[in-house]
């Protein structure tokens, strides 16, 4: 019996498994991100004495702050979209249509009879969501966003000294912190 257009009790294994997946690879990379009380120590600011020291405190700080700046980027891009809800609508929608195409299509579309493949509909999502990312001002507010962020990712990270910093220290890492 087909039960087309309903969502199943149970998701299929294919689809848990990359839930799974998905859950374990954002965890580690969380896991692996610097207590913000570290990031954001006050004492630790100043001046660099000269160039070579401002390029060696922005390497050092990306690779000991990487997944702390990855988390400060993004939000800050959330936030700037915040300000241009018709984007963010753009976004959601368009997140919601590829979802719908990956997790919750389990036949293959028709219409008119006419089956229409995966890869097909993938190319058209893909043009689709490119066009109007460049006809609309997504793209202008998404930039606008990245480059705040890492403005203020690159303002710390040269302004941040790296006395107290060693980049192989695990100890420092901390799973549990928000």
């Amino acid at each position: 019996m087909t039960t087309y257009g309903t969502i199943p009790a149970e998701l299929p294994q294919q689809s848990l498994s990359l839930i799974v997946q998905a859950r374990e690879f954002i965890g580690s990379g969380l896991g692996s991100r610097r207590k913000w009380e570290d990031m954001i120590n006050i004492r630790a600011l100043n001046l660099p004495p000269n160039v070579n020291e401002a390029v060696r405190r922005i390497r050092t700080n990306i690779m000991f702050f990487k997944t702390n700046y990855v988390i400060v980027v993004l939000f800050l891009l959330l936030l700037t979209l915040f300000f241009h809800p018709t984007s963010l609508v753009i976004i959601v929608v368009i997140m919601i249509a590829w979802f719908v195409q990956y997790f919750l299509r389990d036949n293959p579309l028709s219409i008119y009879g006419f089956v229409i493949d995966r890869n097909m509909i993938i190319t058209v999502l893909t043009l689709f969501t490119i066009a109007v990312f460049f006809l609309t001002d997504v793209m202008s507010n998404i930039m606008s966003g990245i480059t705040f962020g890492l403005t203020v990712v690159l303002a710390h990270g040269f302004f941040r000294t790296t006395d107290d910093l060693f980049v192989g220290d695990e100890k420092d890492i901390n799973a549990s912190q928000c």
